[in-house]
């Protein structure tokens, strides 16, 4: 994370024309001062011209952080929630002592997460052997998929899903069901396609094929906005009172890299955010996506921000999010991997993840 720094000009000091320092002295004085102060002149330029620019610092590299557990899915935002968030964490300059934050800086601005490489353009698959598209969804996960006010399928999900269509050419359906009956639903044909912020884990692909991630579930620290770090580190939080949910994967993260936090354990997202209004713990740390609707919604009452960047981890925060299709179908999963690239190279899916995420999880 880097800080641009204040670059400073030195100017050399020019005398005031509007005094007249040697009116009262002899031709010869006034004669000396005059050729002293040319060549003070004429060396102060000489210095500013030769001072050398000051090269911004070097991004330090994200150190991964070792663990063991992974989510089956992320954690849904209490108020209707982007890797790879993606706002872009603010960058933070060194340091001034080794254990001390660095100072808060300017919020940068949107940025989006990706997960494609443009120098790995995923081949055309023959998409002519496709005729339709059978989506499956969750019916109240907001905002990625819920029941919108004409009682249609509504999200982020949704709207991902008919770009998809639309990029592939094909009549697509998309059914809402419950989170828990989409693995059978798909496994006994009532569906070709799960698009439903699913989670990919090893013991689902056991079950299922996935596509290429399309978004990440990262883990953030939050704050009160009067004690906002642009950077967090292990030494940073030394003593410092930490939230977290009881029993999930982020509670295990703190324990395994802040050893030096003093972490408070807390029963739901609603316990624990409001111990973080009343000021009982200095951070919360849980899924971003959750926590920036929260900060932007009302019931934070403009509390709160994010410190910190993300952490992605993937050994206890998971692979990302996929499309998830019946084992072995590989042209509907290589023609949605296609359409994935497509949309996003199209800018399509840059748009689409600002239109939901006013406050990037990233």
């Amino acid at each position: 994370m880097v800080y641009k720094p204040f670059n400073s000009l030195i100017l050399p000091v020019m005398p005031n024309p509007s005094a007249q320092p040697f009116a009262v002295r002899p031709r010869q004085l006034r004669l000396a001062a005059g050729m002293m102060a040319a060549v003070v002149l004429v060396m102060a330029g000489s210095a500013v011209a030769q001072t050398p620019p000051v090269p911004a610092p070097q991004t330090p590299a994200a150190k991964p952080a070792p663990a063991p557990v992974q989510p089956a899915r992320p954690v849904p935002a209490q108020a209707a929630p982007a890797t790879p968030p993606v706002a872009t964490p603010p960058a933070a300059a060194a340091p001034s002592a080794p254990n001390q934050p660095p100072k808060a800086a300017e919020a940068a601005p949107q940025a989006v997460p990706g997960f494609w490489d443009p120098r790995r353009r995923p081949d055309r698959p023959d998409l002519s052997r496709l005729t339709v598209i059978r989506f499956l969804t969750e019916t109240d996960y907001p905002p990625f998929n819920f029941t919108g006010p004409d009682g249609n399928p509504a999200g982020f999900n949704v709207d991902l899903a008919r770009a998809l269509c639309d990029e592939i050419k094909v009549t697509c359906t998309i059914q809402m069901r419950r989170f828990e009956t989409l693995i059978d639903a798909l496994a006994t044909n009532r569906g070709d396609a799960i698009i439903a912020s699913m989670a990919v884990t090893p013991q689902l692909r056991a079950k299922v094929d996935f596509t290429d991630p399309y978004y990440r579930a990262p883990a953030r620290f939050a704050s009160r906005r009067d004690n906002v770090m642009p950077e967090i580190r292990p030494e940073y939080l030394e003593g410092k009172k930490v939230g977290v949910i009881a029993g999930t994967s982020h509670e295990a993260y703190l324990k395994a890299m802040f050893t030096d936090a003093e972490i408070h354990s807390y029963p739901d997202s609603d316990a624990l955010r409001a111990a973080l209004r009343r000021g009982e713990v200095d951070f919360i740390f849980g899924d971003a996506i959750s926590l920036a609707f929260w900060i932007n919604g009302t019931d934070s009452a403009e509390c709160c921000a994010f410190s910190g960047g993300p952490f992605v981890e993937s050994r206890y925060f998971g692979e990302g999010v996929g499309i998830a299709v019946r084992k072995g179908n590989d042209l509907l999963r290589q023609s949605l991997n296609w359409a994935l690239f497509r949309i996003w190279e199209k800018g399509r899916f840059t748009d689409l993840w600002l239109r939901y995420f006013s406050i990037s999880p990233f």
